[in-house]
Parts: C-alpha cells; structure tokens; sequence
C-alpha cells in the first residue's frame, strides 16, 4: 500500500511516455515536470512572421529565377508595407539611395536659379531653370518634377512653396543638400540617386534588379533599401512596429512574404 501510494504522488508531478519492447510495453518517466513543460511553451519565442508561405529573401529569390528563367528581363521587385498607425504624423514617403547595381530611372530636375547658376544648372542637365517667374509657375501647377533643387540666394522666396512641395517630399533643405550653390554637384548625384517612394496608403513598391541579374546584386540592392527604411523609421520616430511586412516578386508574378522585417 505504501509503495502504491508513492506512485500515485510521483506521477502526477513527472510527464511519461509508453515505450514499445519486443511486442510488450512499459511507461518511462521523465526528468522534465509538466509544471517545467508548460513553462517552457508559455515563454517560446514567436516567429518572426507567420504568413502562410513566407520565405528567406534567398529562398525567394530562387524561386522567381526558377520560374522566370525564359523571361531574364523581366524585373524582381519588392513591396514594403509599412505601419502609418504607428506615427504622429503621417508623412508620404520619399526617399532616395545610391544602389550596389544602378538601375536606370528616368527623373525630372527643377532648380530654381538665376544667372551663372541658372546656366549651370543647364549644363549640367536640369530638365527645369528659372527664378521668381518660375515660382510662379510652380504654385499654378504649371510644372511636373521628381526633384527640386534651389541657391541659397533664392530659398528665401522658395519656402512660400512649402505648403506644395513640402508633402510631396521635394521642398528643398539644406539638411537634405537640396540647397546649394554647388549646383553641378548636386544635379550629378541626384541624376545617380534612385527614387524609393511609397503610395498614399504607406506602401512602397520598387524595383531593386531582374532576374537575370547575380543574386549579390539584386539582394545588395535589397539590403540598401531596408537600411534607408531604418534610418525614415528613426526620422520619423517610429520606435517599433513600422514595417509590417514585406514581400518580393517578378514583374507579373505573386508576391512572396519574406520570413523576417528587419
């Protein structure tokens, strides 16, 4: 009675397993306490992302090669869903970064400027020069452009333009290096600089190479645009939580959920 009693006040405590010997059958008892296991599972550390199919970024990227392989000019982009509950103040984003492989992009350049520097700026490729009368223009509408460059001489007039220019990204700064009377500099790298925007509803789709490209290059381009996403996170003082998920995918493919956010 004794030992039968022990058993029932030790088995309750310790998690078991029926173990198979030679067509019979015994019960094993582990070192492991139920109260430990259920600990253990309580404080298991989620995944990073569980959407259904989610891959690595190489995984991912092997795949569109295997299923475009006749089609290597077709592009891999990808499409970044971020968080615009997660700020203050919702601003559109704009962006711009020099890749590891350039891709072209096809941008519009206005500056405002006047004399030597007006005719600089047209030398050194500005699809759009002027001064006052161009302000002018700007406010009426009259003009498109990706991006906006102007002389410390003119910024004074310019800043009446911020309530245009500003939520569209392209009020010029001296933070950004967007006023300057190095107007041959700036237009040069601006030209070499690609353009990372996003929608109104906080999604950034871009091209980062084609499938024919070397893995290193179109994930070196991945990386570059992930590490400018950080830095607009800190900008914005979005502390956690501001990319929600990211995907990758060929030109006319679906989109594949990649496994972790950075």
């Amino acid at each position: 009675m004794l030992a039968s009693t022990a058993v029932r006040a030790i088995v309750p405590k310790t998690a078991s397993k029926t173990v198979l010997v030679g067509g019979g059958a015994y019960i094993a008892q582990t070192s492991i306490s139920l109260h430990q296991t259920h600990r253990h599972y309580a404080t298991a550390k989620k995944p990073t992302n569980a959407l259904p199919g989610a891959m690595t970024f190489t995984d991912a990227l092997a795949v569109i090669k295997a299923k475009e392989v006749a089609k290597p000019d077709h592009l891999v982009e990808v499409h970044i869903q971020t968080n615009t509950k997660a700020e203050k103040h919702s601003q559109p984003i704009r962006t711009s970064v020099l890749l590891q492989k350039p891709i072209k992009q096809e941008s519009v350049i206005l500056v405002f400027a006047e004399g030597k520097l007006a005719e600089e700026a047209r030398a050194s490729g500005a699809n759009i020069v002027g001064g006052p009368e161009l302000i002018k223009e700007v406010e009426e509408g009259k003009h498109k452009f990706d991006k906006c460059i102007s002389t410390p001489g003119m910024y004074p007039s310019v800043t009446r333009l911020a309530r245009i220019l500003g939520p569209k990204g392209l009020m010029p700064t001296t933070k950004k290096g967007t006023v300057t009377e190095d107007i041959a500099g700036v237009i040069k790298s601006q030209t070499a600089a690609f353009d990372v925007r996003g929608d109104k509803n906080g999604v950034v789709h871009t091209i980062i190479g084609k499938v024919s490209w070397d893995q290193k290059d179109i994930e070196g381009n991945y990386q570059i645009i992930m590490d400018q996403m950080k830095v607009l996170s800190a900008e914005r003082f979005v502390k956690k939580d501001w990319i929600k998920n990211v995907y990758i995918s060929s030109t006319q493919g679906p989109g594949i959920p990649l496994i972790s956010n950075p």
